[in-house]
């Protein structure tokens, strides 16, 4: 009868562990990534589903896509591949986090059902569910960094298109206003594109939040629907990658528009200045930092005053009168 219960707390134990470390690993600062491809082929020639439970930094995850993904021997003039791919899509989200997907109450179902999908049906698959969060590093620059450090000698990159949304630091690159410029722009490649070459498209999605505002009507799981669709009828041969970088929610053009009309005093009161979980941290880490400075202000004050006082160490006798 002793050894049961001791079994049964035995099994509530490790059963709480899991629990706790389930959730550790699906913290708010973690966010879902998933690559896959219907038609590059493993080793064996055999279905390759793949998911790396590893908590790793997002320059980690393009380190990971390049080599373990294997984008590097088909982005890379001097890795050319026997079977090589036309199209590299990257859809960069704003929406996703790693509890999304683990949990079955999750924010956004339809996109993860959709992801699920087509990871799935994939020949070549790979899934990193818990990707810390970039910081202040934006996904698409990471993305060119990483693609110039797998390929030091030569990118073999035909053609690179980035979408409005991203906020790339080269400026000479392609970008593209919206979902159909994109169809149009695969539509125009495959005509004029060389055997071999290799497109790198990128899109970036502006968040429920930017997209009311604008009047767009695609969400995420839209757009990837309908440029993998774009690509399929196409006939071009493709790899996908996916992944949730939510905490640059605002899009660049948001911010633009936003410092052009305060710079011209033209500001109404209407406009959002809202703080996310982010800068509430900072707000009140810099109100603790001025606190603590004013308080330890008070301390030396107040021992250089008990330092300064001058008192007797003898005092006399007083004298009988």
């Amino acid at each position: 009868m002793m050894k049961i219960q001791i079994s049964a707390v035995a099994l509530l134990v490790a059963l709480s562990v899991a629990s706790l470390f389930e959730i550790g690993l699906a913290s708010p600062n973690t966010v879902p990534a998933f690559l896959w491809s219907p038609h590059l082929q493993s080793a064996n020639g055999e279905l390759d589903e793949v998911v790396n439970y590893q908590v790793m930094s997002a320059k980690d995850l393009v380190g990971s896509v390049f080599t373990q993904g294997g984008w590097s021997n088909f982005l890379c003039s001097e890795k050319k591949l026997e079977q090589p791919v036309d199209v590299a899509l990257v859809f960069i989200g704003r929406e996703l986090l790693s509890s999304d997907v683990s949990s079955k109450r999750n924010s956004d179902s339809a996109l993860v059902n959709t992801l699920s999908n087509l990871f799935t049906a994939s020949n070549f698959s790979l899934a990193f569910p818990y990707i810390a969060a970039p910081g202040e590093e934006r996904m698409e620059n990471l993305l060119l960094s990483g693609l110039k450090d797998a390929c030091p000698n030569n990118v073999g990159v035909s053609n690179i298109v980035f979408s409005d949304s991203c906020f790339v630091e080269d400026g000479t690159i392609q970008k593209l206003s919206d979902l159909q410029s994109f169809k149009d722009h695969l539509l125009a490649r495959r005509e004029t594109r060389k055997e071999g070459e290799t497109d790198l498209v990128v899109l970036c999605s502006e968040g429920s939040e930017s997209k009311s505002q604008a009047g767009q009507s695609h969400s995420e799981r839209e757009s990837i629907l309908e440029l993998v669709s774009s690509v399929e009828q196409s006939g071009s041969k493709y790899t996908a990658l996916y992944v949730s970088d939510p905490y640059w929610y605002t899009s660049y053009k948001t911010l633009q528009r936003f410092l052009a009309e305060t710079a011209k005093g033209n500001s109404t009161p209407e406009v959002a200045t809202a703080c996310d979980e982010l800068c509430k941290f900072k707000s009140s880490l810099l109100e603790g930092i001025l606190v603590g400075i004013v308080f330890l202000l008070i301390l030396i004050s107040g021992l250089c005053c008990m330092a300064g006082i001058d008192t007797p160490t003898r005092f006399e006798t007083p004298q009988d009168s």
